[in-house]
């Protein structure tokens, strides 16, 4: 079997500290594996940007279609110069991985990743185990996660449902009677077990 090219290149100066903090933000926000995750972006997306270059002379045509299928593709394009105007975080915002945590089938992009890799994830009927697979426009609405996340209910305080009973139509006036009327009978309740005890 034939080894496959490497579809990336590492950095030129590897101890750039403000790089590292760029990559390190972006490692974080999107839930990566590893900075390499981060080159593979990059270079995907100045292959598209050289694309881009070359068509500058072309024709109006071959604009145009080459602007419909970055559009199919989901990112946010209009010319030529838009496309040009791409960086690596445009091919990340396309990611299974955060389009699953953007839908809210994952609270944390790290737990979207663990959903795709355990194969709870599919795109239509087909499961999709790879959280870097490029999701495109058509595709998006087609994405199912066969586990639903359950949420905690909050318990209210006592001014949010003061609030609340307040908003339903009952006066001030009428929360405060209901209220002390049931510290009143919390009241009586304790000096009666008192009582019972002596």
């Amino acid at each position: 079997m034939k080894k496959q090219k490497k579809k990336y290149s590492r950095p030129q100066r590897p101890f750039d500290k403000a790089r590292i903090d760029e990559e390190n933000v972006l490692k974080e926000r999107y839930g990566l594996k590893n900075k390499k995750e981060i080159w593979k972006a990059d270079a995907s997306i100045g292959r598209i940007r050289n694309l881009a270059k070359q068509l500058i002379t072309a024709s109006d045509e071959d604009k145009n279609a080459f602007v419909e299928r970055l559009k199919k593709k989901g990112f946010e394009v209009e010319s030529i110069a838009d496309a040009l105007g791409l960086d690596k975080e445009d091919w990340l915002k396309r990611r299974l991985q955060t389009i699953v945590h953007k839908k809210g089938f994952a609270n944390k992009p790290k737990q979207a990743r663990q959903f795709i890799t355990h194969k709870h994830v599919s795109i239509g009927n087909q499961v999709v185990n790879i959280p870097s697979y490029q999701v495109s426009l058509e595709e998006e609405n087609l994405v199912k996660c066969d586990i639903v996340l359950k949420i905690k209910e909050e318990k209210k305080g006592k001014v949010e449902e003061i609030k609340e009973e307040v908003l339903k139509g009952k006066s001030e006036e009428e929360v405060f009677a209901e209220n002390s009327a049931k510290a009143e009978e919390v009241v009586e309740k304790k000096e009666e077990n008192k009582e019972k005890e002596k």
